[in-house]
């Protein structure tokens, strides 16, 4: 389990993984307000297998960005770098990442899929990447919120824990006029079915109004598409925020927690709607 300074140590690591797999430029700062990379609802199957020191099987579904276009190699892709951050995280613990994400997929292709994947792939949690497509085809977004909704209960009903990650800023996504629509579909979904969320959107936003990438280096040429450099930096801030979501579950079951933390924690998950 992650210590004191095992931020630190993860973002070393991503750092030489990065040099790893051939960037030209230095790692950029992958730093993100902490209130945009909490995960607020308790993903416990997760945290109870690594608290235990059980395997851990996730499961990433999706489009391109999940597939990894963009990167230079498969192992580039946000699920990839993924694996690895949580495997310097929970060095004792058999951790991973199946990548199922599908180039140009949309939302029902994803739901018509999402039962045979998780019967192919039992998993403890689903990290389900959606609604960057239903931006890009159409203006009527209302079938998209349901069939996200269908999806989830889906996952539910097959108990394992859901994190919804939601579009990637980038220009031809924030060019559409739907976006911010999809943006709040998604986290009225995970608010209301009490689900993970992780807002990749407002992280990579934070990024770039913090100039934290350089020029080209956050989004590839083609306006959509992230890169080496935004994919390790997606996972190592996705890595950290599930970190921050298990050891919170492990103190709030602890026999002998401290009162002040678990007020504190549950406080927060009231506040997102986790709480009964």
């Amino acid at each position: 389990m992650m210590r004191a300074g095992g931020s630190r140590r993860l973002a070393m690591a991503a750092a030489a993984l990065l040099g790893g797999i051939g960037a030209a430029q230095a790692a950029p700062d992958c730093t993100a307000p902490s209130a945009l990379t909490t995960i607020e609802v308790a993903l416990s199957r997760a945290a109870d297998n690594v608290a235990e020191g059980k395997p851990l099987n996730i499961l990433a579904i999706g489009s391109s960005s999940t597939l990894g276009i963009g990167a230079s190699s498969r192992e580039a892709s946000y699920p990839s770098r993924l694996e690895a951050d949580l495997k310097a995280l929970y060095p004792h613990n058999d951790i991973h990442v199946v990548n199922r994400g599908v180039g140009g997929e949309d939302a029902p292709e994803e739901l018509a899929r999402l039962g045979h994947e998780i019967e192919d792939h039992p998993s403890d949690l689903v990290i389900w990447q959606v609604g960057t497509n239903a931006v890009l085809r159409r203006d009527d977004l209302t079938a998209d919120e349901r069939m996200i909704g269908k999806g989830v209960r889906l996952l539910q009903d097959n108990h394992v824990d859901v994190v919804l990650m939601d579009l990637q800023f980038a220009p031809r996504v924030v060019a559409r006029p739907g976006y911010a629509e999809m943006e709040q579909d998604i986290a009225d979904t995970a608010r209301e079915m009490r689900v993970g969320l992780f807002r990749r959107f407002a992280i990579m936003q934070a990024w770039d109004g913090a100039h934290q990438f350089a020029d080209g280096e956050m989004i590839g040429r083609d306006g959509l598409h992230m890169t080496d450099a935004s994919y390790g930096c997606l996972a190592q801030a996705l890595a950290a925020a599930l970190d921050r979501n298990w050891q919170s579950h492990r103190l709030l079951t602890m026999p002998h927690a401290p009162a002040a933390t678990v007020a504190g924690l549950r406080t927060r998950q009231k506040a997102a709607g986790s709480a009964p």
